[in-house]
């Protein structure tokens, strides 16, 4: 990052915009920078303060300074060489007063080696900025600045040190947090036990898990079930354990590449969401659900494609890792036509995220699930951008048996005492969702009266129910017949799929 800034600087580009809500870092980056030749000085803009030179006291407003456009004009007064850092000037970018100054400042920057940097943790660039803009996004701690925080906390402590291998893993642990936020959960681990050693990596691990909770898009989930807890759909389990040593070092020294991901498609209550829980249970990596609903806020231009780019950013900054997007298609549909409905922002965002699925060389690997097909734009589908789309069905009778067994078991319940292939027979056309739906509410009738549930109590429960496949005939049908041409059945044996005419 630090050669990326310095090359742009030293190019004499005018307008940096450095998107990045480590404010003290940056700045000592770009000190850094301004003591390569031609030397430059570096002056700080707030809106509290005006502008202050690098280093001094911001206890006094200076410069008279304080509105962004009496900064700019200062700064285009200045003849010497200097880097000048905009903090927060996102809420006053888009006025017309302070776009035609920052084009002014430009245009009289040629051959004076002079730079603005915005810095934001919020990328708003008006249309007219667009072109004179270069947009770097400032990147989370690496392991090795990680290590200098956790040296030093351990330093202040004098405390014993950890040994080699707790001490990565406590690195490790800490991946994708701001530099501040790693050395608030080392002191925590520390106050909590009066030391740092493996044990309390899971401290560190929890507080990570409540900090990215916190900004409210991404979710960290934790999944008890193992793949055995979903029954069928053995073609798609044959596939992720195929891939479950995928992200090793032994298979990058083989010649696999890293898998992008997988799109799950299929009718709803069919197990697509458990699969994609269960899989990080498998794979041994952590689990982030990416909630699009609350990608998009409308209080701030540019605040959708912020929130967006944040939390793909963590996502990276944490890999290897799975990050799990449910119902995808409810995310992006009418994604090519919101210019009328949202500004456009949907679009900006499913363009974001496409190029971001194409472009990413971080281990990433998004298991995304989607109902209505139909809803997703092309490009969405088309190949390359997933490793494999797979189609989820309404389980055959044989996957009905085994989910019955799944669900009896798990509750406890001897399987002699019931007669599995009448059960079977009787809920013909059910989902995975249903069938458990059935089951409990046999449970609950039975629990009412005092009693243990019986057979009759789950073939009560099912003829009560109306399934979703017939409720919803024709959107069943319509996802089957554009999936028989177009996605690999989940629930195939690999003989059974070869077989298949595509």
């Amino acid at each position: 990052m630090k050669e990326e800034l310095s090359v742009l600087v030293q190019a004499q580009y005018p307008l940096i915009y450095l998107v990045t809500s480590e404010e003290e870092r940056a700045e000592q980056t770009i000190a850094a920078i301004a003591q390569m030749k031609p030397v430059r000085k570096v002056f700080i803009w707030t809106v509290t303060h005006g502008i202050v030179e690098y280093g001094q006291p911001r206890n006094v407003t200076q410069h008279n300074t304080v509105s962004p456009e009496a900064a700019v004009e200062w700064v285009i007064r200045q003849r010497e060489p200097g880097l000048f850092v905009f903090k927060d000037m996102h809420p006053f970018i888009d006025s017309p007063a302070v776009t035609r100054w920052l084009r002014d400042a430009i245009a009289s920057f040629k051959e004076t080696n002079k730079t603005i940097i915005l810095m934001s943790p919020v990328q708003s660039i008006p249309i007219e900025l667009e072109k004179e803009v270069a947009v770097l996004d400032y990147p989370l701690p690496d392991l090795s600045e990680l290590n200098q925080v956790l040296t030093q906390q351990l330093e202040q402590t004098r405390n014993r040190r950890p040994t080699t291998e707790t001490r990565e893993k406590l690195l490790k642990a800490a991946l994708g947090l701001t530099k501040d936020e790693a050395e608030k959960v080392y002191r925590k681990a520390q106050v909590t036990t009066g030391r740092l050693t493996e044990a309390e990596v899971d401290i560190v691990l929890s507080e990570k898990k409540q900090l990215i909770r916190r900004n409210g898009i991404l979710e960290y989930i934790e999944e008890d079930e193992t793949l055995d807890a979903v029954g069928g759909l053995e073609e798609l389990k044959h596939w992720l354990r195929q891939r479950s040593n995928a992200f090793t070092e032994r298979a990058r020294e083989y010649g696999l590449p890293q898998p992008k991901g997988m799109l799950i498609l299929g009718v709803p209550g069919c197990g697509k969401s458990l699969i994609a829980k269960t899989t990080s249970r498998l794979w041994g990596l952590p689990l982030l659900r990416l909630d699009m609903g609350r990608v998009y806020d409308g209080s701030m231009v540019g605040r959708s494609e912020a929130n967006l780019r944040n939390a793909l950013k963590t996502a990276e900054s944490i890999s290897p890792v799975i990050l799990f997007i449910d119902e995808i298609d409810k995310a992006f549909a009418g994604s090519t036509g919101s210019a009328d409905s949202d500004g456009g922002t949907s679009s900006r965002i499913f363009g974001s995220f496409l190029t971001w699925m194409q472009e990413k060389s971080s281990p990433v690997f998004v298991m995304a699930t989607a109902n209505r097909v139909e809803r997703l734009p092309g490009e969405f589908l088309r190949k390359g951008r997933f490793d494999e789309i797979f189609f989820v069905d309404l389980p055959t009778p044989d996957e009905r048996k085994e989910i019955f067994k799944i669900h009896i078991s798990k509750r406890h319940r001897e399987l002699e005492r019931f007669d599995i292939d009448q059960l079977v027979k009787v809920c013909e056309g059910f989902s995975g969702a249903e069938i458990e739906q059935a089951l409990i509410a046999a449970m609950y009738e039975a629990f009412a009266q005092e009693r243990e549930f019986t057979q009759l109590d789950i073939i009560a429960a099912m003829r009560a129910t109306m399934p979703l496949s017939k409720t919803m005939s024709e959107q069943v049908t319509a996802l089957r017949d554009w999936a028989r041409q177009r996605a690999r059945p989940a629930a195939a044996s690999v003989a059974e799929y070869q077989r298949m005419e595509f």
